[in-house]
């Protein structure tokens, strides 16, 4: 259909030739502008409109809630999450803020690094406790608040009391504020604390600490993680006031564990899932462990007092035991033994890493025979695992699915064994496996089906006769590995326009950053 015209009649007068006035007439024919078309999404009902807003994600929902009014409101009625730049104005924003999102259940006040001394202060978060939705905020997040001190995290805990998961990081208030925390929040379930700068220094006293910090009863937590603390031992009586606590992770911090964990398993005999890493425990914080006869999951992680006598110990009285994590930081002080009292005493064994641990057939042996249901398996940097150990798993565990192998001497006459052995077996990694090649895995992928999916990165080695800078080029490797794991787990700060930086200037950080650490790669 042709769009409408509209006829205009212009007349002009001049003069002619001979000076006489002459009148002409131009028609001129305009076409006028098409209707808007509708817009049919005002068609549709609020509650179809929420379902697509919670498909978005939270970039997506900011732009969509700039559209028009109505798109605003069902944006503010259905956002559940919200994460704020907690500096020291955001008191006096706060009234309009959650005025505007009345459904926030899960609420996250982050101050970006070099920010911290414009934080929210103790005022601030009076103001912003006023203002909360307390009886709907079931999980309180804070980052970076360097100003905030035990008084501000009391006003906060204050105004959310059906709160059930509360994290700290990189704040300065102390332990005592987690004394209000516990009144003021009956339903809390999860705790994680990690870098707090109020922390005391108490020389490892577990005992002083006990007296001088009396927390209330905890009845309600389950779940309690403690990271990068220098003065953690703060935290146990909260800890041992926790009678129904079931999943404990203690990572990098100091002091002497062993009689902590003595204390902690007395008062919580319930655990069920526990993480150690890099602590200051040995065989008889194991053993004081070793009371939670519930425990499935067992984390130690670079504890080099920990030998076969404490994970014997564990292995007697944990029957229910389904993971078992294991880094032995090459000390050589937990092997055959150690892994054959498990096999013997946790026939429900389903997840077995070992990480610089050295078994060999005799507990691999064993461990096939007795723990039927092992599916996952992982043996990095274990210098005892060949050919004669991969054959042995191939004839007796049949349940395993999941088969990862880094920096172990296997070859092709190990891996051939696969071809015939774990008829369950779906995935397999290899990684640093020199002796493995490409056409042993190619064999696999054929015999063994599509269902089946085998990798392998190779190192290669540029000189046959540097083996020592290979192996340095191993362990940085392996620091390299941490050192992106812990730059990945950091909160990433924002630009001036309060927008996330690019995931190629993200990259473009991270490399420069290994590259000032470790240096250029060597060229291929």
């Amino acid at each position: 259909m042709a769009p409408p015209r509209t006829t205009v009649h212009v007349a002009g007068t001049g003069a002619g030739g001979g000076g006489a006035p002459t009148t002409a007439t131009a028609t001129v024919t305009a076409f006028a502008a098409p209707p808007p078309e509708r817009d049919h999404t005002q068609d549709l009902p609020d509650e179809i409109l929420m379902v697509v807003f919670a498909s978005l994600s939270p970039a997506e929902r900011n732009a969509c809630s700039l559209t028009c009014s109505r798109w605003k409101e069902v944006d503010a009625a259905t956002r559940h999450r919200l994460s704020l730049d907690a500096r020291a104005a955001l008191g006096h924003a706060a009234p309009r803020i959650f005025a505007r999102f009345t459904a926030v259940t899960k609420l996250a006040l982050r101050c970006a690094r070099g920010s911290g001394a414009d934080s929210l202060s103790d005022d601030g978060a009076a103001q912003v406790a006023a203002a909360l939705p307390s009886e709907r905020l079931a999980r309180l997040k804070l980052r970076g608040l360097r100003q905030l001190s035990d008084d501000g995290l009391a006003s906060l805990a204050g105004a959310t009391p059906a709160i059930r998961k509360l994290s700290v990081a990189s704040c300065s208030f102390g332990p005592k504020a987690f004394v209000a925390v516990l009144r003021s929040c009956p339903l809390l379930e999860d705790l994680s604390v990690k870098r707090l700068r109020g922390l005391p220094d108490t020389a490892g006293a577990a005992t002083t600490i006990t007296e001088e910090i009396l927390f209330p009863p905890a009845s309600s937590l389950r779940s309690v993680c403690l990271k990068d603390l220098y003065s953690a031992l703060c935290f146990v009586p909260l800890v041992a006031s926790s009678p129904n606590l079931r999943s404990l992770k203690i990572l990098r911090c100091s002091g002497a564990w062993d009689l902590p964990l003595d204390i902690i398993a007395a008062r919580a005999p319930g655990l069920v899932e526990l993480h150690l890493e890099k602590l200051q425990v040995g065989d008889r914080g194991l053993a004081a462990v070793s009371a939670c006869a519930n425990l499935e999951v067992l984390f130690l992680v670079k504890t080099p007092e920990c030998t076969d006598a404490g994970i014997i110990s564990v292995a007697e009285k944990c029957h229910k035991l389904r993971k078992l994590h294991i880094d032995g930081w090459r000390t050589n002080r937990i092997g055959d033994h150690g892994l054959m009292a498990v096999a013997r005493r946790c026939p429900d064994l389903q997840e077995l890493v070992l990480i610089g641990v050295n078994p060999t057939v005799q507990s691999l042996r064993m461990l096939g025979e007795h723990c039927r249901s092992l599916e996952r398996l992982a043996l990095c940097g274990c210098e005892t695992v060949g050919d004669a150990e991969i054959i042995c798993l191939a004839e007796r565990c049949a349940a395993l699915k999941k088969l990862c192998i880094k920096g172990c001497p296997v070859s092709d006459r190990g891996m051939g064994a696969l071809n015939g052995g774990c008829p369950s077996l779906v995935k397999v990694k290899l990684k640093r496996c020199r002796g493995v090649s490409y056409e042993c895995v190619e064999n696999l992928k054929v015999v063994r089906g599509d269902s089946f999916s085998i990798s392998l990165d190779v190192v290669l080695e540029h000189d046959a006769g540097s083996a020592s800078e290979n192996a340095g080029l191993e362990t940085g490797q392996v620091q390299i590995t941490e050192l992106t794991d812990q730059m990945a787990a950091m909160d990433l700060p924002t630009n001036t326009a309060g927008a996330q930086p690019s995931a190629n200037s993200r990259m473009r950080s991270v490399m420069s950053a290994l590259r000032r650490r470790f240096g250029n790669p060597p060229p291929l």
